[in-house]
């Protein structure tokens, strides 16, 4: 480090300690603070500036070269934190007029892939129920219509008699916001909720299609439970979450060439932006499938 550098480290470290006795901080946030800021430094300099005088644009340019070194988004955050707690301080001391880290753009939280099932996997989750016994009946139409249709695990839970028209496929569903959405499903779904209509217990009567104990709303943890206990069976890991079939759907139905808008209507998003996950879990999918089979790939 250069004679510059080691004259900006002490006069960071004495600005910083003058600050963290104001602010009571502990020695490891303030530790915490002058690393942050040290890093910034070192990208200033490189830059022909420092932290003293750095503008908006090289702060911006710092956070956007930390996001290209694939650094943590809660790192970024807390370094872009560091950087606007010095620049205040330097603003309250009259060291400078402005505040290059106040009014810089959000940072957009990058939302994780969903976890995938493959085609065989649905496939073998959806076979693991009994279906001589009346529950595994159930279990087995609950996760026919979920795999069907995308809906969210709350929705189906509380799906009544009305909401479903089977001579016509299609699924009335009260989704979030209490919109109301029609969901299709298919001649394969259609069966096994017609053979669940039909040795559905009418006895204590409730309005819902899939009724819990004395009647009421399945909840949607003993769902939950219950797909864990079929996944395990059928020797599925890791064990999906609760919505991991309405992502198999989305998905899926985008390998096999589905329209993004229309998969959108499906699942009830508001915006397309929400649907546009899953072309990234299918690209994703694609990526490996030519790894793994094209005779130049890396598998």
């Amino acid at each position: 480090m250069s004679v510059l550098a080691l004259e900006q480290e002490e006069k960071i470290t004495g600005l910083l300690q003058r600050l963290a006795m104001l602010r009571g901080w502990s020695a490891k946030t303030t530790e915490s603070y002058r690393s942050d800021l040290l890093h910034a430094e070192l990208f200033f300099q490189a830059s022909g500036t420092d932290l003293m005088h750095a503008d908006q644009s090289e702060v911006l340019a710092y956070l956007a070269s930390l996001a290209q070194d694939g650094m943590k988004e809660s790192t970024i955050q807390r370094r872009r934190s560091a950087l606007s707690t010095w620049f205040a301080m330097l603003q309250d001391q009259g060291a400078r007029e402005d505040h290059p880290a106040r009014h810089l753009p959000r940072l957009r939280k990058s939302r994780p892939l969903p976890k995938m099932m493959s085609e065989q996997d649905v496939e073998r989750l959806l076979a693991a129920p009994d279906t001589d016994d009346a529950v595994g009946l159930r279990d087995r139409c609950m996760l026919e219509l979920l795999y069907a249709t995308g809906l969210r695990v709350s929705e189906l839970v509380t799906l009544r008699l009305g909401q479903a028209d089977l001579a016509g496929g299609l699924l009335r569903v009260i989704g979030k916001g209490d919109k109301e959405r029609l969901v299709p499903f298919g001649e394969e779904a259609g069966r096994w909720l017609q053979a669940w209509l039909l040795q559905r217990p009418r006895q204590p009567a409730s309005p819902f299609l899939f009724a819990g104990r004395g009647g009421s709303a399945m909840t949607r943890q003993n769902f939950w439970l219950r797909i864990k206990l079929y996944a395990a069976e059928a020797g599925i890991s890791p064990l999906p979450s609760p919505h991991t079939l309405r992502h198999a759907f989305a998905t899926h139905l985008l390998n096999h060439g589905a329209d993004l808008r229309a998969v959108q209507m499906l699942l009830g998003h508001a915006h397309v932006t929400t649907t546009e996950i899953y072309t990234h879990v299918s690209r994703a999918r694609m990526h490996d499938l030519v790894n793994r089979a094209h005779p130049l790939g890396s598998g």
